[in-house]
């Protein structure tokens, strides 16, 4: 039997969509009364999801039924040594402690250093397994390599939390050798944003856990990023954006999102770098699989195919391949203005000039931001790094990173977002929050995949400009 409080419940639904119309006396019992249907408002496609979603919920809780709990979360980034890395916090094990860890779109597995760690991370926070009432060690070896450096280690299981989600029994390694520059403090490790198909442990990385259990409320990911390599009294930590899963936030892009299809079986984030003009000639580029390019957070620069490359300078007067630590890049004359635009299917980005420029190395010679990079095996041929894609275009983009359908997609960053380039300030710290939803982790998937990463970090970036320049960026 309903209820008298749903009865009134039921009543107030009612007077929202119909309104009496009652005669000039008194109605009595027993008599009719006219009733008008008032002309409801025009309602969207999107309003009415929302409506049939929240309908949906309402009924299945007011009935006993159960029902998903979908959230959103967002975490506040680092800027560190002007745009060469961003890292954001997350908390590991029972009681939690916080890390922060570099976000990376192009690898797959989180790793956090060890207290047993002898290598490559001193003067860092690291993970002691034993103060953790919930961590299982997996007793099998890890080892990963980047193109600016290696983590050695082994895997363990604790929980994972982050932005407000959960996953009890996430598969990590711990480790206990890293490359030296590969870490900078505070940073105490890496969190892989790529699919599964690439992790080196083999096991589901921690964003594919959630948006398959269906815990965000969209099934998608997104960056905005700050911006200091061009910045006034710079320090080593700025405040550097914001990551977020489940949702994209409006207030911080302009216009619509302009999604591109992964162009194969999702792993890397990949897209087909379709076109590309330098100086307004157009170049001519790599076609099929040797035009796929990664779109990698994890990365500073931009690296292409030898023959692209040396298109690209070929538009440049004066310019000249790079030798010793430059081998790779090309130099060119610093009054010369560097216009590029590149697609990957949908709009062309621009490039302005300023931003070509990745340093002066001399009175007259400049660098370029576009280097030579040489792939392997099922790698991809271009690597597209933060600092120059989702920093260095004239109108710099909001980054989403979309599930289902597999997907990258950018927006013109808006005003407020802008605004916070180059404004400096304390940089957030690594916290705890409460949890809001929580996703079982999956197993392995039978085996490691290549660990090999070919991409150029911060630490070699860093290590490059500072032995040939004497600079840090």
């Amino acid at each position: 039997m309903l209820s008298s409080a749903w009865l009134l419940v039921v009543a107030l639904l009612s007077s929202s969509c119909c309104v009496a119309a009652p005669g000039p006396r008194p109605v009595s019992a027993g008599q009719s009364i006219t009733l008008q249907r008032r002309t409801p408002s025009a309602r969207s496609v999107e309003d009415w999801a929302a409506w049939a979603q929240n309908e949906r919920e309402f009924l299945t809780n007011r009935y006993g039924g159960t029902s998903k709990k979908r959230s959103e979360g967002s975490n506040l980034l680092t800027n560190q040594n002007a745009d060469s890395s961003f890292y954001g916090s997350l908390a590991i094990g029972t009681p939690p402690v916080s890390f922060d860890v570099i976000l990376d779109t192009g690898s797959a597995d989180l790793w956090v250093a060890d207290t047993s760690c002898t290598l490559g991370c001193s003067q860092i926070a690291v993970f002691d397994a034993t103060s953790s009432s919930t961590f299982k060690n997996l007793s099998q070896p890890f080892d990963i390599t980047y193109g600016s450096g290696q983590a050695v280690g082994s895997l363990g299981e604790d929980v994972v939390q982050m932005a407000g989600f959960s996953v009890p029994n996430q598969a990590f390694a711990v480790v206990d050798e890293v490359s030296s520059g590969l870490l900078t403090s505070p940073v105490s490790g890496l969190l892989g944003l790529g699919w599964q198909t690439i992790s080196a442990s083999g096991y589901p990385p921690f964003w594919q856990t959630l948006v398959s259990s269906g815990a965000w409320t969209d099934p998608l990911m997104s960056f905005q990023l700050t911006r200091f390599i061009n910045g006034t009294n710079v320090q080593a930590n700025e405040p550097g954006g914001t990551f977020t899963m489940g949702f994209v936030n409006s207030s911080l892009y302009t216009g619509s999102i302009d999604y591109q299809s992964l162009v194969t079986t999702p792993s890397f984030w990949l897209l087909s770098l379709t076109s590309m003009t330098v100086q307004g000639t157009s170049i001519t580029l790599p076609t099929g699989s040797s035009a796929y390019a990664a779109i990698d957070t994890g990365t500073t620069l931009v690296g292409g195919p030898s023959s692209a490359i040396q298109n690209i300078y070929a538009q440049i007067p004066g310019s000249q391949p790079g030798t010793g630590s430059w081998t790779g890049y090309y130099s060119y004359p610093c009054t010369t203005a560097v216009n590029v635009a590149i697609s990957f299917g949908g709009p062309s980005w621009s490039v302005s000039p300023a931003d070509f420029q990745l340093t002066q190395i001399s009175s007259t010679q400049c660098i370029g931001a576009f280097f030579e990079l040489s792939t392997g095996g099922s790698a991809p041929t271009w690597v597209v790094g933060d600092t120059f894609l989702l920093h260095r275009l004239q109108k710099n983009v909001y980054s989403v990173f979309r599930y289902n359908p597999p997907a990258v997609g950018f927006a013109e960053l808006s005003e407020t977002a802008l605004a916070m380039n180059g404004v400096n300030g304390n940089p957030p710290s690594a916290t705890i929050g409460s949890v809001a939803a929580t996703a079982t982790a999956g197993g392995s998937s039978g085996s490691s995949n290549s660990a090999n990463r070919q991409s150029v970090g911060a630490g070699a970036i860093i290590a490059a400009l500072a032995s040939v320049v004497g600079v840090l960026l």
